[in-house]
């Protein structure tokens, strides 16, 4: 097996053990004469997966037992609409932190069924708010971490609003309060598998929002959009992503017999230290993100003579490091150094940049 470092956005390299785990599973899972993609979600098998993903994900980051947890399909990006058309009422509004291009996708989407509107914005993306004015809206919402421009909230933003936040690129990654959320939306395939699930952890008044709502709009809320009945089926109104489940629940058995959030937070902060300090090292290189804005999931730049970009990256290919091409829209280099990256990859590419530096300054 020939298995290089791997820094891909999304979706993002796996740990060894569970990509394994997962193998073995696919022929026949524990007694049941069958693979896990060809069990039933219906079946007593598959309701103890899903069962353990949502007590698990429960350990790992405290989520409140009054809170609901979902594993739905359609990314963030449909949650992007099925959260407003949730929470707001057409004429209600939430306030959007603007700090990239997923916040104003999620705004975009939003305004299609509420007056929502941009509440703060950087147009050079290089930083996110120190702290939140007032707003007479029903929710704010923010990204917590911005993978194309890698930028990221290191606190949560203190607010007297309903809080919600798209935690796609950095949940799991460092310890968090649920309770300061109402709802906590998150794609899988960055630090809890491969793509195909998205997380929704719903407080009781978010719940009770999408109920209101479903009796108030219009011919009801659509029943594939609806959150308070999603809660009620127990993520099962349809057939769910049973593989993706069971990679998520493996995924968070992994994070726990590695020490839990507060050894994720260690880790992530070291193989980011080891980035960061060999950008600082030089005007060689040209860092995105303002330093109290960095992101320790995705960390951009640039070269200060842009033509050696290309030679970078190919060599980088043939050293073992790969998807290192910064974001379709923006170019440059991009390291995203999720929990499944090691602190042996994050080191050799920190070694790998000083060797480039030190042939090409």
């Amino acid at each position: 097996m020939s298995r290089s470092h791997n820094f891909s956005a999304g979706p993002a390299t796996l740990p060894l053990q569970v990509i394994e785990e997962l193998q073995a599973a696919l022929p026949e899972f524990k007694s049941c004469q069958a693979g896990i993609m060809e069990i039933s979600h219906r079946s007593p098998d598959f309701d103890a997966v899903i069962n353990s993903a949502k007590e698990r994900f429960r350990r790992l980051i405290n989520i409140p037992q009054d809170y609901e947890v979902l594993f739905l399909q359609g990314g963030a990006s449909l949650q992007f609409y099925m959260l407003p058309l949730n929470i707001l009422s057409p004429s209600e509004k939430g306030a959007y932190i603007m700090t990239g291009t997923w916040s104003t996708k999620a705004l975009k989407e939003a305004k299609r069924c509420s007056e929502s509107f941009a509440l703060w914005e950087d147009s050079s993306h290089k930083n996110v708010p120190k702290t939140i004015s007032k707003t007479n809206s029903t929710y704010i919402h923010y990204t917590s971490n911005n993978t194309i421009y890698g930028t990221q909230f290191l606190d949560t933003p203190q607010t007297d609003s309903h809080l919600v936040v798209d935690m796609s690129s950095d949940i799991c990654s460092r310890p968090v309060d649920v309770s300061d959320f109402d709802i906590i939306y998150a794609g899988a395939q960055k630090n809890l598998g491969p793509s195909g699930v998205t997380t929704i952890i719903l407080s009781p008044w978010a719940i009770e929002q999408s109920r209101k709502n479903d009796k108030e709009r219009a011919g009801g809320i659509p029943s594939m959009l609806n959150y308070a009945l999603m809660v009620s089926k127990n993520s099962m109104f349809n057939t769910p992503n049973t593989f993706g489940i069971f990679a998520l629940e493996r995924m968070l058995a992994w994070m726990e017999a590695e020490g839990g959030m507060e050894s994720m937070e260690q880790k992530n902060k070291e193989k980011a230290r080891l980035i960061y300090q060999e950008l600082d090292s030089s005007e060689f290189w040209v860092p995105h993100a303002s330093v109290d804005s960095r992101s320790l999931m995705n960390i951009t730049w640039r070269i200060h003579d842009t033509q050696l970009e290309s030679i970078f990256l190919e060599r980088a290919t043939k050293e073992g490091l790969l998807a290192l091409k910064g974001h379709r829209s923006v170019g440059g280099i991009r390291a995203s150094l999720y929990n499944s990256c090691s602190l042996e990859s994050a080191q050799k590419l920190s070694e790998f940049m000083k060797e480039f530096r030190l042939q090409n300054q």
